[in-house]
């Protein structure tokens, strides 16, 4: 007797079409959809993070979207609590659960048998790394991490202050680098029946959707989306936005740049994390990779990735 639950994960890069080919999954597999990215979780950022409006559900249940307001802080411990409550629930539906999103650390929390836990957070260091950002900048306490685990500061954003801080907090409580500690104790989560469905296309026509996607960001109001912010008291440090579209129109709302070179940031900014997503899901053995450029339309694409889950899935 099988009592594993169900578990269908839909990675790929950013802009890759992930929303409209998870609803037509959702769609035909009886299927629940759990986001997993890191921006879509905070309230009244809808633009910049390209989350997906009530029509575009199409009547698909969707979770994990608008969780929090922007300055209130999330983990990825959080996300891993309540995205494991949802899954157990929708099984119990007898539906299938479907994570969809671009956030490694969202996914891996789900898929690989993570303990959060090992490191308590030590307020005294954090509150010295902090003063010591503010002070001279997320570049100097980057620089900090560059020296004691290098591999660690090549996955961490310049920008991601709070995870730069993390990692060095790990390496001063336990001299062990976060990078070393991560390989200890990623082992695969085999809790789930998991099919694992990455989405990918050939990278030049990636990176012009990722163009696309931002022109028409503008287009909707992202400027106006980001002042709205700044007016309710939301302000430039906080991790949410630090987030890509939302720190470059900062930059040209106060002055600092044109409005052409803030969305050639943002283009940039994107392509670059596309990259890095691709990097990252590669290391997974366990994700079946779909190039969208093999097939003629998204139908046979669909039929394709479903005859592939359903043979992993148990079915009541």
């Amino acid at each position: 007797m099988n009592s594993r639950e169900n578990l269908m994960v839909i990675v790929g890069p950013t802009a890759v079409g992930k929303t409209a080919i998870s609803i037509k999954l959702a769609k035909i597999l009886n299927g629940e959809i759990i986001s997993a990215d890191s921006m879509q979780i905070y309230k009244y950022m809808d633009i910049g993070t390209a989350k997906v409006t009530p029509e575009e559900m199409e009547g698909i249940p969707h979770y994990l979207i608008d969780v929090v307001y922007p300055d209130e802080e999330f983990t990825v411990a959080d996300y891993k609590e309540l995205a494991e409550k949802i899954i157990s629930d929708i099984n119990k539906k007898g539906k299938i659960p479907i994570v969809v999103g671009g956030t490694g650390l969202y996914v891996n929390s789900l898929v690989y048998d993570l303990n959060f836990t090992k490191v308590p957070p030590n307020e005294k260091i954090r509150k010295r790394l902090n003063e010591l950002a503010d002070k001279f900048g997320n570049e100097y306490i980057h620089n900090m991490l560059e020296k004691i685990d290098k591999e660690s500061s090549k996955r961490i954003h310049v920008s991601d202050r709070k995870r730069i801080i993390r990692a060095i907090e790990i390496y001063e409580v336990t001299g062990i680098p976060m990078s070393e500690q991560n390989r200890d104790f990623r082992k695969q989560n085999d809790r789930y029946n998991l099919a694992m469905i990455g989405l990918n296309m050939d990278r030049d026509k990636l990176y012009e959707r990722i163009n696309m996607r931002v022109d028409k960001m503008i287009e909707n109001g992202l400027i106006a989306e980001v002042a709205n912010l700044l007016k309710m008291g939301y302000t430039k440090e906080l991790t949410s936005m630090q987030g890509i579209g939302y720190k470059e129109i900062i930059k040209y709302l106060e002055g600092e740049l044109t409005l052409e070179e803030s969305i050639e940031l943002i283009k940039k900014g994107s392509r670059n994390y596309a990259k890095r997503q691709l990097t990252w899901f590669r290391r997974d053995s366990r994700i079946k990779w779909f190039n969208l450029d093999e097939y003629s339309n998204l139908d046979i694409l669909v039929n394709q990735i479903v005859n592939y889950v359903e043979k992993i899935l148990r079915r009541e």
